[in-house]
């Protein structure tokens, strides 16, 4: 819906009028899961019929139904560890789990570009929480370093654990976790690490398990999986994974599971239905070559910004594509003349970035087809031109071989 703002952003006010026909570019439907109902969904009608819309009920209480068990069971397979727990709310996955893991006495590291939610859970945590350059290893192993030798401030004492917290890709940059080098700081320093997979569960990795499978490694290496459910599958809620006696733990400590209603059993089997997708429990390839298919749509998406001009964040393989705009007063006119042209995007401005590091957010999905992608990078060229936002001097060739020429620019 169209929503307009009469005092600079402070407030909105929706119009009424409806945009249709509009290429989403800016939600997280990864995999193309969050569709309209079609056949393929039964099993979810199903579950609604016998279960009906909500539980009432926390998971300590009466909420815990076989749904719930199912979906645990399967996501342990799905990421090749002992044990999951799920939960209703992706946000509160890590903003109420993490106080419950970690407290005073102990150590938080945690990358300066971690999601609102780490940084809330790691406050209401009462740990000591010091921050290290993004994806900076140096920076890292200086903290933990220090955090080994020193011990805690004015007592010495040792730290009662040290907890590394990262994200599989980072939302706002489009980066990966260096995971094999942060495993290797983690076991030299004999460190915990705790990784959200909101980003990459399901969108990167050769079979769409995350960047564990992206560089791999052993899930062994890692103390806590945490991910959502609302972005490559379609649905809503969080889920907390590792070993048996953690999640154990978890279950008579977290907040969520004493306090939190449980997750909507609808919700639990649109899980269990994309996840079987995924990983070919539903007798097809479908969600393999969706899979395929993201990461064919990323690196294509990505090479035809970088070849017009563009500056772009992150990783190549990471479908979260950041285009910087730079100057904030281009921010609203880039999103209006491209939804003008039925095409929606996600600005972002400060304080989610720094002041002049204003952007647009693009998510690929493996449900834009190619006529669709050409259709976003034929308005983004003349969106670049007309507000000049092609600021790179540093321009890649469609065909390299004919591109011999040395680049003098200096890196910053």
């Amino acid at each position: 819906m169209e929503r307009v703002s009469d005092d600079y952003n402070w407030t909105f006010r929706f119009t009424g009028r409806i945009i249709k026909d509009v290429i989403n570019m800016g939600s997280y439907n990864f995999l193309g899961l969050a569709v309209r109902y079609d056949e393929s969904m039964r099993t979810v009608k199903d579950v609604l019929e016998e279960y009906g819309v909500g539980v009432a009920s926390t998971r300590h209480e009466m909420g815990t139904l076989n749904k719930h068990k199912e979906l645990e069971d399967l996501v342990a397979q799905f990421l090749n560890v002992e044990a999951a727990m799920v939960f209703g709310m992706g946000f509160a996955t890590n903003s109420m789990n993490i106080p419950a893991l970690v407290g005073k006495g102990c150590l938080i590291l945690s990358d300066e570009l971690n999601h609102a939610s780490l940084v809330l859970g790691a406050r209401l945590s009462g740990a000591t929480i010091r921050i290290f350059k993004h994806n900076n290893m140096q920076s890292l192993e200086k903290l933990l370093r220090d955090a080994v030798i020193y011990g805690q401030p004015r007592t010495r004492r040792a730290w009662k654990k040290i907890l590394i917290m990262v994200e599989g890709v980072y939302s706002m940059e489009g980066s990966i976790v260096r995971l094999p080098q942060i495993v290797a700081l983690k076991k030299k320093y004999k460190a915990y690490l705790y990784i959200d997979e909101a980003h990459s569960i399901g969108s990167v990795g050769p079979t769409g398990r995350g960047v564990v499978e992206f560089f791999g490694m052993d899930p062994q290496d890692v103390d806590v999986f945490m991910g959502t459910f609302t972005k490559s599958f379609g649905a809503a809620g969080g889920y907390i994974a590792g070993r048996k006696d953690l999640v154990d733990y978890l279950r008579v400590h977290s907040h969520s599971a004493v306090y939190a209603t449980s997750m909507s059993p609808p919700i639990a089997e649109q899980i269990i239905r994309s996840m079987k997708f995924i990983m070919g429990l539903d007798g097809t390839t479908q969600g393999l070559k969706r899979v395929r298919q993201l990461a064919k749509n990323t690196r294509y998406f990505r090479q035809r910004l970088n070849e017009m001009g563009f500056i772009i964040y992150g990783n190549e393989e990471s479908p979260v594509v950041p285009l910087l705009l730079y100057m904030p007063g281009k921010v609203a006119a880039f999103a209006r003349h491209l939804l003008n042209r039925k095409i929606g995007v996600v600005v972002v401005g400060f304080p989610a970035t720094p002041l002049a590091e204003a952007r647009a957010r693009f998510c690929v999905s493996a449900a834009h087809t190619r006529e669709m992608l050409d259709t976003v990078l034929e308005a983004l060229d003349e969106m670049g031109d007309l507000l000049h936002l092609k600021y790179s001097r540093n321009k890649k060739s469609a065909r390299p071989e004919l591109y011999d020429e040395t680049s003098f620019e200096l890196d910053d």
